[in-house]
């Protein structure tokens, strides 16, 4: 994966995002490798976050290269479900309901069995946990491959040694390195999320209902994150970017976010001159999405729309102060960070202890800018 790099004068620091197409060497133990005929239906254990999952997809491009003609169902969280249903390498999405029937230990159980009825050859856990590995032991799967991380290694027959190296590159080339090391054929990644017809009519649709014309510069911002406030950049900095799009560009603005993020978004129309669309809470993820992808740029704090953006496409411009993007900035070549500078960061803290100096540094015009920038390219 290529790592683009542009330099400002006079702002804080921007990054292209992506990662490295160097990524670590590991060993397998006993050498091991997957072999590639006689694995016909293959199990992937997800992750369970948004961005998370976002950052997964060329791994799991990697696999779908590696065996092409193998039915491969993917086992995640409903919450993300609908981020892999725009996954063009995934046959199949199975529902771990945890909250729900498949809670503790009778629901295991029961999840198991219900594994063990579809006759995997293979599974190959992105998850980290020990879980993962119990779950796929437990539903007899024969060959079961991924990191010796949570002391799980026993349970495996294809333990990924995970090294100091491979934790502190960024997470996508994390799990490009672990399959890799199984034996998978590394591919390049670009758009990685690609909506499909019916995703399109949808968007059409909600696009008629929100009164959002056809052709209409839409820009999207996400102004909250679920890890914690110390990743937040301030909502009336956002609402000043907004309305330099509104008035100089004609464009629409939408705000995106969960329920969660109610206040941030509340903050953000307070402070803004100008009819903001609040989507926040409103919509379904798959709407968010296809939604999304309709906009000509989006402008977010480090968090799972984030990702989202970026995997689509999008022009997009991330704002990172507590959080480190060498580890999770969104991929795509559409892509450009904007990153607070204090010795401090990344402190990877939820609240700033002191004086969030990190996200006071970047101004309304450094994020004006790299957004400008990244249109014209």
């Amino acid at each position: 994966m290529s790592r683009k790099r542009e330099q400002f004068a006079d702002l804080p620091d921007r990054e292209g995002s992506g990662s490295s197409s160097e990524i670590p060497l590991l060993s397998v133990r006993g050498g091991k490798r997957l072999r590639r005929e006689g694995i016909r239906n293959l199990l992937i254990r997800g992750t369970n976050w948004i961005g998370d999952v976002v950052m997964t997809l060329p791994a799991i491009a990697c696999i779908r290269r590696t065996f092409p003609d193998a039915h491969i169902a993917i086992l995640v969280k409903p919450w993300v479900a609908d981020v892999l249903r725009l996954c063009p390498d995934v046959d199949e999405i199975l529902l771990y309901r945890s909250p729900g029937i498949h809670a503790g230990l009778k629901g295991k159980v029961r999840l198991a069995g219900e594994l063990r009825e579809r006759h995997f050859d293979a599974a190959i856990l992105l998850q980290n946990a020990i879980e993962a590995a119990i779950l796929t032991r437990m539903a007899g799967i024969p060959i079961r491959a991924g990191y010796n991380s949570d002391a799980r290694g026993a349970l495996l027959t294809h333990a990924v040694r995970r090294t100091r190296d491979v934790r502190q590159i960024h997470q996508v080339e994390y799990y490009r390195a672990m399959v890799h090391a199984l034996g998978c054929d590394l591919v390049e990644s670009g758009v990685m999320l690609r909506p499909r017809a019916e995703d399109q009519e949808l968007a059409d649709r909600l696009m008629a209902h929100h009164s959002l014309e056809k052709g209409a510069f839409l820009v999207g911002i996400a102004p909250g994150a679920a890890y914690g406030p110390a990743k937040m950049w301030f909502p009336e900095r956002f609402a000043a970017v907004a309305d330099r799009f509104a008035s100089q560009f004609n464009a629409r603005i939408l705000l995106f976010g969960s329920s969660g993020d109610r206040k941030a978004i509340e903050d953000v129309q307070r402070s803004s001159s100008v009819p903001l669309l609040d989507l926040a809470g409103q919509t379904s993820l798959r709407e968010a999405i296809v939604l999304i992808s309709r906009c000509g740029l989006f402008v977010s704090n480090d968090s799972g729309l984030m990702h989202v953006a970026g995997a689509l496409g999008v022009p997009t411009v991330a704002i990172f102060g507590s959080t480190n993007p060498a580890a999770t900035s969104p991929m795509g070549t559409k892509t450009i960070v904007v990153r607070g500078k204090a010795d401090c960061s990344p402190c990877l803290k939820k609240v700033c202890p002191t004086d969030f100096r990190c996200m006071k540094s970047i101004g309304v015009e450094d994020v004006y800018q790299a957004a400008r920038a990244m249109m014209e390219a």
